[in-house]
């Protein structure tokens, strides 16, 4: 199943593990890992450099997690993305969304071989605040 329809998805989704969340309050990633935990989501940050964010311990990897992963929600480079796609159809995965501004054709193929719905160029923030919140 590779529906792509985001507002399912984020529906559908408890487990949200962020990769490239930040601990630095002024990046994109640091603001929609909170606000995606203050909507009831259990986030998990995934950062290999770093301890915690928002208080959460990241994960070095998403295979490092040890429970289900509902979305994975990148915040890297299109160049990254192939890698993280292949780690989430690995992990289990049942989404992979890739952030605003971000648009990966090779990760958009492992997603769709390996039957996760996929995402890209569009903030899982924003849609939930638009979709869900009216």
């Amino acid at each position: 199943m590779t529906a792509t329809d985001p507002i399912a998805i984020l529906r559908d989704a408890k487990t949200i593990a962020i990769v490239g969340a930040s601990p630095r309050q002024g990046r994109p990633s640091h603001g929609v890992m909170r606000y995606l935990m203050q909507q009831g989501y259990h986030c998990i940050p995934v950062r290999p450099d770093c301890d915690a964010v928002h208080g959460v311990p990241c994960a070095p990897t998403l295979l490092d997690i040890d429970e289900p992963i509902d979305l994975v929600d990148v915040f890297r480079r299109p160049e990254f993305c192939e890698a993280h796609a292949r780690e989430a159809a690995e992990a289990g995965a049942k989404a992979l969304w890739l952030q605003l501004g971000i648009v990966s054709p090779a990760a958009r193929a492992i997603a769709e071989a390996a039957g996760i719905d996929y995402v890209e160029d569009a903030c899982t923030a924003v849609v939930h605040a638009r979709a869900l919140q009216a």
